[in-house]
């Protein structure tokens, strides 16, 4: 499968019912809980058991009582076969709306939202190859491999979360992107050699898009200025911006023009030290042809 096959299959499972509400939510909990009592209300007044209904529309009675109570995430789906099963002329089915804005954890939201805006990005990670460049399963490996573990529903909402802000690609205009990765990441076969290699062609293909530029902060580079940690700009249409450093400003978001400069000179100097666009490219390959 293409990756934006397996992005677009990711993101209709994220429409799954087995993801529980977060309760800090506030916003996600308020439409869940009334998406949920709207599906009560309609299943009593047809005179319908919980379990008769689970039966129809394909799922199972505990389930049909955890979306009713606001407790789980309905998918599309289920709300669509409510929506045949009740007799509801298209009312159930259009909550859908509704419930997908929500689907997401508040925070992958809410980063969503600025990515979205941004007419520019710029990124310097250097632990993780960024959520923006993983593939499915690199990005299921990665999370997976968390500790305390994530049940696996929670591991595939963050993954179909992580790959729908992918969807900046497909913008028009596109925005400008830079990402600067470490070698070391690259080396790394998180996931196994299949997936590694799945990955690394995956950054060959987003490297060669006209409005990205991917660089690669070799291991022998004996100055180094990211050594604090990850760092991210992001620009707005009307002229503001936003900025991220694990080091400095205690990692909170900031607006404020003199401390954006110090991260724009931070990341410029960081990819003034890194391999070329086109040596960083050639790199990739390499590794590539090393397995």
């Amino acid at each position: 499968m293409s990756v934006d096959g397996e992005v677009r299959r990711l993101k209709d499972e994220a429409d799954g019912p087995g993801w529980e509400v977060d309760p800090d939510d506030e916003w996600g909990v308020a439409v869940i809980t009334t998406v949920g009592r709207q599906l009560k209300l309609r299943r009593e007044a047809v005179g319908m058991r919980a379990a008769e209904f689970g039966a129809a529309v394909g799922y199972g009675e505990d389930l049909v009582y955890k979306v009713e109570g606001g407790k789980r995430i309905p998918r599309q789906e289920y709300l669509e076969r409510a929506d045949e099963v009740l007799e509801a002329g298209g009312l159930i089915a259009a909550a859908w709306e509704d419930v997908k804005r929500v689907r997401y954890p508040k925070k992958v939201r809410e980063l969503g939202k600025l990515e979205a805006k941004a007419v520019e990005m710029a990124l310097y990670e250097c632990h993780i190859i960024p959520g923006l460049l993983q593939t499915a399963e690199h990005a299921r490996s990665v999370i997976g491999a968390a500790q305390p573990p994530y049940s696996p529903d929670d591991v595939e909402r963050m993954v179909a979360a992580r790959l729908a802000r992918q969807s900046v690609f497909e913008r028009s205009p596109a925005p400008a992107l830079s990402f600067v990765l470490e070698e070391g990441v690259l080396r790394r076969p998180i996931g196994g050699t299949m997936v590694w290699r799945q990955q690394l062609e995956r950054l060959l293909e987003v490297g060669r898009l006209h409005n990205v530029v991917l660089q690669v902060m070799p291991m022998n580079c004996d100055t180094h200025s990211g050594l604090d940690g990850r760092i991210e700009l992001l620009k707005f249409p009307e002229g503001t911006a936003v900025g991220r450093s694990d080091g400095a400003f205690n990692g909170r978001p900031i607006s404020e023009p003199r401390h954006l400069r110090i991260l724009e000179l931070r990341y410029g100097t960081i990819r003034a030290q890194a391999l070329s666009p086109r040596e960083s490219l050639a790199f990739i390959e390499q590794l590539l042809g090393e397995t």
